[in-house]
């Protein structure tokens, strides 16, 4: 099995427009379909095409895999870009008989030179998944596969938690004016790399962590380390929390 064409739904959105360039840039044939979606227009733009990828949000999955599933007959591939796995992934293959895989590419719409990986989440059908990694491989990305479970596992840790730590703490503060004439330049820093996530992606975060089951995990696991905060034991927190440079220092975990 190999793709050699395409179809993206949501093609004008960011990562959707990432897939169209990507994968016109190296020969494959590509078609684009976006908003408002019709089966007739589905169906022809997905005439003929090895993949169907979504790249549509989490929330309008389900919607949109029945849509594409209905004009889509095996051997042509489900696919899709989801930031989540476990609702998607089942949400596909309850519409479509054929081969279905599921994707993340762990990277926005400019990725860079160094780090384009992509997590493939199983699916239906091993033959359809490695013609995908094969795929993305041409476009550029580099891939490794996981399981749907262990990939929302990582991203309630990678994404959610950072989203919900980070909401929290600015809501903690938020409306203190007294404050300003306080603010460092740490604060700052974190000020601004909190500006896109929390006035521009925030809908997306909130969405991605409704749909994830482990998100609660995670929050869990936080408030773990809140409670140590509380009983005073911020060294141990702070012995803990240097892994992450312990595991530069050595090349590898510890």
């Amino acid at each position: 099995m190999q793709i050699e064409s395409l179809l993206v739904v949501g093609s004008q959105g960011r990562m959707g427009q990432l897939f169209m360039q990507r994968a016109e840039s190296c020969g494959l044939g590509v078609r684009g379909v976006d908003r408002p979606l019709s089966r007739s227009a589905v169906a022809e733009a997905a005439r003929g095409a090895d993949l169907v990828l979504l790249a549509v949000p989490a929330s309008a999955m389900q919607e949109v895999a029945a849509l594409c599933a209905s004009v889509m007959t095996p051997p042509q591939i489900l696919a899709d870009i989801c930031s989540v796995k476990v609702a998607p992934v089942a949400a596909m293959m309850a519409v479509y008989d054929g081969p279905v895989v599921g994707t993340h590419p762990l990277f926005g719409p400019a990725p860079s030179a160094d780090d384009r990986r992509v997590a493939v989440a199983g699916g239906r059908d091993d033959a359809a998944r490695d013609a995908v990694q094969a795929c993305f491989a041409r476009m550029g990305f580099d891939s490794f596969m996981t399981t749907v479970d262990e990939h929302d596992s990582a991203m309630a840790a990678i994404q959610g938690l950072n989203f919900v730590t980070t909401v929290s703490y600015f809501a903690a503060l938020a409306g203190r004016e007294e404050l300003e004439k306080f603010i460092t330049p740490s604060f700052n820093r974190r000020l601004d790399a909190a500006r896109k996530m929390l006035t521009e992606d925030a809908e997306l975060f909130c969405g991605l962590m409704d749909v994830n089951p482990h998100t609660q995990e995670s929050v869990r696991a936080f408030r773990s380390m809140l409670n140590i905060a509380a009983g005073g034991d911020i060294e141990l927190l702070a012995e803990r929390a240097n892994w992450w440079w312990r595991r530069d220092t050595l090349g590898g975990d510890v």
